[in-house]
């Protein structure tokens, strides 16, 4: 009896089916590109917003110098000289370094106030505040040496307080000048990274969507 092999069917060849094209639409690069764009703008926005601010913040803090340099000046107030019974070594040691200067700076207005303003005011009264001294003066109206030591006591503690708020317009300015200095690092970072983000988002972008495709 004879024996019937099948031979394996004959191998085909088939036709290479064209690639189909990466859809624009395909939601890998449409992830991809989104991130790129979102990137972007949020580079943009801070570098705007950083350097803005700066800006204001630098305004501010010059203004605000200028406008207590220009107060202070006007009044006209000066240290006394080196030398000076108002001014000896022993009772003011931590003024002599503003000797016969004029008070048209924060720190020096701060100095003038506390170091010789409240130093001489608190030798009027004996140590008393103002307050105190003006209750005594309400009940014994017809002293006139509590009347003479209210009316110095008032003009001292009012030019004294004029002298802090100086001072403490000159202590904003100076953190707003800090603050300035670093938005603006902030400003010149961001720009940097962003201008670079423009030149390499491309090949990001691109990389991106081989490895989405």
């Amino acid at each position: 009896m004879s024996t019937f092999t099948a031979s394996p069917p004959p191998i085909v060849d088939q036709p290479n089916t064209p690639t189909t094209p990466h859809d624009p639409s395909a939601p890998g690069r449409r992830t991809a590109l989104g991130f790129i764009a979102t990137r972007r703008v949020v580079e943009i926005m801070l570098t705007v917003i950083l350097g803005v601010g700066g800006g204001l913040l630098l305004f501010g803090a010059n203004f605000g110098h200028n406008m207590v340099h220009k107060q202070l000046a006007s009044q006209d107030i000066s240290f006394p000289v080196k030398g000076s019974p108002g001014l000896t070594p022993a009772e003011f040691p931590d003024l002599q370094q503003y000797a016969g200067q004029k008070v048209d700076s924060g720190p020096k207005a701060k100095a003038y106030a506390d170091g010789f303003i409240k130093r001489h005011l608190a030798a009027v009264a004996g140590g008393k505040t103002y307050s105190q001294v003006s209750a005594a003066s309400l009940a014994d109206p017809t002293n006139a040496k509590l009347q003479g030591q209210v009316a110095t006591m008032f003009k001292g503690e009012t030019l004294r307080g004029l002298l802090l708020y100086a001072w403490g317009w000159s202590v904003v300015s100076t953190i707003a000048l800090y603050a300035a200095i670093g938005a603006l690092i902030g400003f010149l970072v961001m720009a940097i990274v962003t201008i670079g983000d423009f030149f390499a988002d491309p090949r990001i972008a691109a990389r991106h969507i081989r490895l989405d495709a």
